[in-house]
């Protein structure tokens, strides 16, 4: 057997793959960075792949189960992170591999009845929520999470309203690096736009909440993929995040416009074990403030976000 490592797919080495895959019960969904194939002679019998810090489409023919492989993938994978820069690696398989890849020393974050998300480091999830300020952990805390793509009035409206409704309100953002500001500008923005509401902390998400990580679907079959995003979600939330700082109420503005939100809205309302406090959105000229409309406005934006969002994209350049 050999091992090789490709960043495309083409002609009949993607035949392959994708007859591989099938057998494995597996559903492509679009090509990784990169990709390890391991060969026996002309077959392929076992594959994964890496996207950023995410190992997916991992498989391994039937007829080589139990000879190894899954490890010598696994391997591989993590030494293609490492070259990429990444320290920390995460997997999303099906719940009854979980002592499999325990035994490869990944570690279970959390799971829903169709997916399992694990990572490589031992507490992971708890040392970085620890690592996090955690100024209030009694009385009504609330949680907001946001992209804040930019930060604007609208998002201003919906925090101001969710503070004055409890004792301290943490206010995650997004910290997935995929939106036009990046985590880092967007993180600050949403610093200075509420750094007058005195019972308000903003905290990175990291890598667990509403990222790649936690939105698997290419072993789904036959079932709502984007509800079983929302479900590994709200697993993830309800597990690590609600104890960890004492979270009883969780803030969402309601969402007249993105069908795939309202349908996470509508998870969060069925499946929290907490109170859900759903706010309106401003209006400003009879349409909803939203990032995406400010976004298709920049640069003429002051009259929809906070002055300290307008300062901070003019004197950082980033339009």
């Amino acid at each position: 057997m050999y091992t090789e490592i490709v960043t495309q797919l083409r002609g009949g080495l993607r035949g392959e793959y994708l007859s591989l895959l099938r057998r494995c019960g597996l559903e492509y969904e679009a090509e990784a960075e990169e990709t390890v194939l391991i060969w026996d002679n002309d077959r392929l019998v076992a594959t994964g792949a890496r996207q950023e810090h995410i190992l997916k489409y991992i498989a391994v023919d039937p007829l080589y189960q139990g000879e190894g492989l899954t490890a010598t993938l696994l391997t591989a994978l993590k030494e293609a992170v490492l070259r990429a820069g990444f320290r920390h690696s995460f997997l999303f398989t099906k719940p009854r591999n979980k002592f499999q890849f325990q035994s490869l020393f990944f570690y279970p974050i959390a799971q829903t009845p169709h997916v399992l998300l694990m990572e490589d480091r031992k507490n992971g999830i708890t040392d970085f929520l620890r690592s996090l300020p955690r100024p209030c952990t009694s009385g009504r805390i609330g949680a907001a999470v946001m992209n804040c793509n930019p930060f604007t009035l609208g998002h201003r409206y919906l925090v101001e309203r969710a503070a004055g409704d409890c004792d301290h309100l943490y206010l995650f953002i997004l910290s997935e690096d995929k939106s036009l500001f990046s985590a880092k500008d967007r993180l600050e923005m949403a610093r200075l736009g509420t750094a007058d509401l005195p019972n308000v902390t903003v905290l990175p998400t990291g890598p667990y909440l509403i990222s790649s990580a936690t939105f698997p679907s290419y072993f789904l079959k036959d079932r709502d993929k984007a509800a079983a995003h929302c479900d590994l979600d709200i697993a993830v939330f309800v597990r690590h995040y609600i104890p960890h700082f004492g979270i009883t109420h969780r803030y969402v503005g309601t969402e007249p416009l993105s069908p795939l939100t309202e349908q996470y809205n509508r998870a969060l309302r069925e499946k929290l074990p907490i109170a859900l406090i759903e706010l309106p959105r401003l209006e400003q000229e009879g349409l909803p403030i939203s990032a995406s409309r400010v976004r298709s406005l920049l640069p003429h934006i002051q009259h929809l976000v906070p002055e300290s969002t307008y300062t901070y994209i003019l004197t950082h350049h980033l339009y």
